[in-house]
């Protein structure tokens, strides 16, 4: 692995489950940890925003705090602090190609406005290079558990294929650092008639199969659950995360005018885990 796992703070109690679990997977994938602030990116309100001077003395305290946070988790990490004067989506998306993950914090569930509508959570996860998991500010594990899932495409195309390689190498990659298991889920609509049921069924569990089986070579350590479910992917995803740590999605990086999509935005916003988005291509 190369690169370096960066965490985005912005000061507030979103930040600092996402400081644990990025010290966690640095400390795990032997990496350095780079812990970054926008001074000019506070969340302030309008009718109270500080002179510069306060925000930057702010904005070295919140660095200052985090960092001692990692060091206190794991004493001999590398930690790199960086104050910038950016805005701080600028900033996280362009040092996100230099990076190996990108680690955000975000609001509670019930703050739709907030975490998902125009916020820099939402613009960062457009335009990152690299993986970028999100914690929310109420997550009290650190790193992805005893399981992660990963969403593997509907269609089983070879172009659809060729844009999985990511996902895939993402979550196998993560579930081998933390010895997790890995569950791969796979929605399909059911077939419209009943005898067709059961070939579609092989069907959709042969092309599961062959997705996983390059993967499966790189890790045999890592223990595969494999699942094809009825139905849409949201609720799909939705119900095997129900008690996994962790979350794998991809998002295809020329998409316009969303560059989510509305399954990513769906998971993000619903999702009872941190979940991770991976650009496919």
């Amino acid at each position: 692995m190369s690169g370096s796992v960066l965490v985005g703070l912005d000061g507030t109690g979103n930040s600092a489950p996402a400081v644990r679990w990025g010290v966690e997977e640095a400390a795990v994938r032997h990496l350095p940890l780079r812990l970054l602030h926008s001074w000019v990116s506070q969340p302030w309100s309008d009718s109270l925003v500080p002179e510069d001077a306060d925000r930057r003395r702010y904005g070295t305290e919140v660095l200052r705090r985090a960092e001692a946070v990692a060091r206190e988790l794991h004493p001999g990490i590398a930690v790199e602090v960086e104050h910038v004067a950016e805005e701080a989506a600028d900033a996280l998306a362009d040092r996100s190609g230099e990076s190996t993950l990108l680690v955000l914090g975000s609001r509670g569930h019930d703050d739709i406005a907030g975490f998902l509508m125009g916020s820099v959570s939402l613009r960062v996860l457009g335009r990152a290079e690299c993986p970028v998991v999100t914690v929310r500010e109420e997550e009290s594990a650190v790193g992805p558990g005893p399981e992660v899932v990963v969403g593997v495409q509907e269609s089983g195309t070879e172009g659809d294929a060729v844009l999985d390689h990511a996902v895939l190498d993402h979550a196998f990659t993560t579930a081998a650092v933390h010895r997790a298991d890995l569950r791969a889920v796979r929605a399909r609509t059911p077939a419209s008639a009943v005898d067709d049921e059961a070939a579609s069924t092989a069907a959709e569990r042969e092309v599961l199969a062959a997705s996983l089986a390059p993967w499966r070579g790189k890790h045999p350590d890592v223990r595969v659950i494999e699942e094809v479910v009825d139905g849409r992917a949201v609720p799909a995803l939705l119900g095997a995360s129900s008690r996994a740590g962790l979350l794998v999605v991809g998002r295809r990086t020329h998409r316009t005018p969303m560059p989510l999509g509305p399954v990513v935005l769906a998971l993000l916003h619903h999702a009872r885990c941190p979940v991770a988005v991976v650009p496919r291509g």
